[in-house]
């Protein structure tokens, strides 16, 4: 054994000790097992970072950026109200994700499947109560093996083919992968089902202070517009769209305050006085197409898009302070809108044209992106954590939609490699914007990138240095001699343990010669061991870093590095036990 390969073995090793000691944060350590590969000789300077270049960066970002894009774009709740509106069991519901998610992946990337179905985790776990975390590693997980099932659902099968074409003549087919690949998704999915507890709940690592100050008792009033299609509806079917997040304190019809029974029918030109936090206030007022109070702003020169809601506090210094709106008459003064108002400790009723603020008062207020700090400024506002809000913004809905399957397309028929057809789809959410621009680097992730652009330069030192050649010399003298079955599962387990630190078509590349000897020698068919090649690098249930669809969940799902072995290795030895029988029963080696 070289020094470099000692050199690398080493940096390595004492880097995965740090990650599941869980210390430190996973992009520090990332960093730091960095500087220790330049400090020591195994990575070259010059390519110390490569990393921020690689395809894996670019799509692990750019898939955040789309998933939040349709995320705020309410086609989510829309869907899930229209398909599944009594979904409230979070075993129903993680066996809809996960399903779903599976059968999509084996026809597009699986990061893209996932990234189309994380905003709806995020609407059942805020219906549900739960944390994301629940949901999305079992759908990390469900995309992964959803790939196995063919040809052109995760690159090691495309890899694979190829190298068996090199060397029977013959590459796989589309479905060849189906038989064991639907199996192992079937045991998989029925497992993650019934075993999801062993994922820990948790919150989003790099929750900011916006996520401290949310405010849970916004006032806000809404009319039922001419034709809304909540008219004739009970009241408790429009408080059903806020997830019992949002109650209704009155309901105003002409002159007469009605008491908000849930049975009230509603009618055209009600006024409904609504408490909650802003983002369930606005579900409802947008899934029911209600009408916030204010004037339309878009007749006084307004751009529709340059329209945004932000939140601010009434100083003791305002002119605000002991006035209602209607004596302020904002939107005719000003150009802006009050659409909300909280105060601590009281549940409003009031409308709010006739409320009298108070220093102290937290108001949502709507007007043009760039009047609206000069506002502030003259009325002596305090702009809470510097956020937008999404309740009275404007979204097309099915503009993200558009650009998601757009580039869903382009990667299906060869057009453009994924990371430049997910790069272009992020671009073009910000350039139609479906999503503020603020909002595109608050989903980017920046911790996540960082951890995996580090970890890029890092693990090739294993192909660099030759690392990766002598395990294959190691294997291949353990070998020789060995069962078919006993050899077919070192195979399979030998690539789930290298792909964590090669991606999964490096995995392949390397792990698919040495598995075809193994088969030469034993005078066995290589098939199989192609095949268990294929699911091994496919299967990384290990470590965040070692599939990018376990990369992108570690952020919104505040995962630590340690989780993923939690509900990982279990399932890692299933697909083991599973595999091995079924290959050999699918693609016999005599």
């Amino acid at each position: 054994m070289s020094t470099d390969q000692i050199l690398a073995f080493t940096v390595i090793g004492v880097m995965m000790a740090v990650f599941i000691w869980d210390r430190f944060r996973y992009d520090i350590v990332a960093c730091c097992a960095l500087v220790a590969g330049v400090a020591v000789g195994i990575v070259p300077i010059e390519e110390a970072f490569s990393g921020f270049s690689d395809d894996i960066v670019i799509i692990v970002g750019s898939a955040l950026v789309v998933s939040a894009a349709v995320a705020r774009s309410g086609i989510v709740d829309i869907a899930i109200k229209k398909f599944f509106p009594n979904l409230n069991s979070v075993r129903a519901q993680l066996a809809l994700l996960m399903i779903v998610v599976a059968v999509m992946s084996a026809f597009i990337k699986n990061i893209g499947a996932l990234a189309i179905m994380m905003p709806v985790a995020f609407q059942f776990s805020r219906r549900s109560g739960v944390s994301p975390s629940k949901y999305l590693m079992p759908m990390a997980f469900s995309a992964l093996l959803g790939g196995l099932m063919t040809q052109i659902g995760t690159s090691p099968n495309i890899v694979v083919s190829q190298l068996r074409a090199d060397l029977t003549g013959t590459p796989f087919t589309m479905f060849d992968f189906t038989p064991v690949g639907v199996i192992l998704t079937l045991v998989g999915i029925t497992f993650l089902m019934f075993f999801h507890w062993l994922v820990p709940s948790r919150t989003k690592q790099n929750s900011s202070i916006e996520d401290a100050v949310e405010i849970a008792n916004y006032t806000s009033e809404a009319t039922v517009p001419a034709q809304s299609p909540i008219a004739g509806r009970p009241l408790s079917e429009l408080l059903k769209l806020g997830d019992g997040e949002v109650l209704a304190t009155a309901v105003l019809r002409g002159t007469t305050r009605m008491s908000p029974f849930p049975d009230l029918a509603l009618r055209e030109f009600d006024t409904l006085i609504l408490e909650g936090r802003s983002a369930a206030i606005d579900r409802v007022v947008s899934s029911a197409k209600l009408q916030l109070s204010g004037k339309p702003l878009k007749g006084k020169g307004q751009q529709g898009d340059d329209l945004v809601s932000i939140e601010a506090i009434i100083s003791r210094e305002s002119p605000l302070s002991g006035l209602s709106a209607r004596e302020l008459a904002l939107s005719y003064t000003r150009g802006v809108n009050l659409l909300a108002v909280s105060r601590r400790g009281q549940r409003l009723s009031e409308r709010l044209r006739d409320l009298t603020l108070m220093a102290g008062d937290v108001i949502v207020l709507q007007g043009n992106r760039n009047a609206l700090p000069g506002v502030m400024q003259d009325f002596a506002l305090l702009p809470l954590a510097q956020r937008e809000v999404m309740l009275g913004t404007q979204r097309r809905a099915f503009i993200p939609l558009a650009i998601l399957a757009a580039a869903m397309i382009a990667t299906a028929v060869g057009w453009a490699p994924v990371a430049v057809a997910f790069f272009a789809a992020a671009l073009g959410m910000a350039v139609f914007r479906a999503i503020p621009l603020t909002d595109v680097y608050k989903a980017v992730d920046g911790p996540i990138l960082v951890m995996l652009a580090a970890l890029i330069p890092v693990s090739d030192t294993l192909r660099t240095s030759g690392a990766s050649e002598l395990i294959a010399a190691w294997l291949g003298q353990i070998a020789g001699g060995m069962p078919a079955y006993a050899a077919l599962m070192m195979i399979l387990l030998t690539a789930m343990g290298v792909t964590p630190f090669l991606n999964n078509a490096a995995t392949v590349l390397v792990m698919g010669p040495i598995a075809a000897s193994f088969a030469t020698a034993l005078q066995y068919k290589p098939e199989a061991f192609l095949m268990a090649v294929a699911i091994g690098a496919g299967c990384d249930f290990l470590t965040p870093v070692g599939h990018q669809c376990n990369t992108l969940v570690m952020g919104p799902g505040g995962y630590k590095f340690s989780d993923y072995p939690r509900l990982g290795f279990p399932l890692s030895i299933i697909i083991v036990l599973v595999s091995v029988p079924v290959l050999l029963w699918i693609w016999p080696v005599a």
